[in-house]
Parts: C-alpha cells; sequence; structure tokens
C-alpha cells in the first residue's frame, strides 16, 4: 500500500509559480516511478509528467516542457512539481500517483499508475 498526500496548490496570477509537493508513506518510495496528472473542469484527467525511482528520466507533456519540472527526493518521501510562467490554462486539479510496477521505466498511461492522492487545485489567473 502506498498513500500519497499532496499540498502545495493555490492561486496564482498568471506568469508565476508554483510547488506542489507529494508525500509518500507506505512502500519503500525509492522502488517506484512517480507521476503528476491534471484534470481540468470539464475535461478528462492528462498526464503532466512523470519520474522514475533515481530521478534520471523524466517525461512531460508537451504543453508544460520548458516550464514544469518534477523532481524526487527519496529520503524524504516526496515528488515535487515545480511550475513556471502558469498559465490560465494550468488551471486544474492535480494529483500525483505511484506507479509500483515500475522503478526504472516512466508511464504517460493513467492505468499503469495503482496509487493516487486526493488532488490539489491550482487556479491561474489571467
Amino acid at each position: 500500500q502506498v498513500q500519497l498526500v499532496e499540498s502545495g496548490g493555490g492561486l496564482v496570477q498568471a506568469g508565476g509559480s508554483l510547488r506542489l509537493s507529494c508525500a509518500a508513506s507506505g512502500r519503500t518510495f525509492s522502488r517506484y516511478a512517480m507521476g503528476w496528472f491534471r484534470q481540468a473542469p470539464g475535461k478528462e484527467r492528462e498526464f503532466v509528467g512523470g519520474i522514475n525511482w533515481s530521478g534520471g528520466r523524466q517525461y512531460y507533456t508537451d504543453s508544460v516542457k520548458g516550464r514544469f519540472t518534477i523532481s524526487r527526493d527519496n529520503a524524504k518521501n516526496t515528488v515535487y512539481l515545480q511550475m513556471n510562467s502558469l498559465k490560465p490554462e494550468d488551471t486544474a486539479v492535480y494529483y500525483c500517483a505511484a506507479d509500483t510496477s515500475t522503478a526504472v521505466a516512466v508511464s504517460l498511461f493513467e492505468y499503469e499508475y495503482d496509487y493516487w492522492g486526493q488532488g490539489t487545485q491550482v487556479t491561474v489567473s489571467s
């Protein structure tokens, strides 16, 4: 079992920055990959980015490349999503998720992730 708790969401103006955190407990954190997803009102949940156990492999959806960065601190059992140059279209509920089937690979697919946090709201005003 893995428990995930996100924090750091809030309201920010366009062009601003936020850093989301996701604290994990349960299984050994360094033994699985992590992902971030988001769901905007009226839209399906989408992949934002993911990171493998070491941080050496990361993937991002095209719309956030160059603006968002995922990192992890295995000693603190925490994964981060640094979001810069935020746009109104980044407004969504952001979820972290754990893919305990792999440590090395990073999946882009929601169904590969077996544990999810409760989500944190990010609102970007124009």
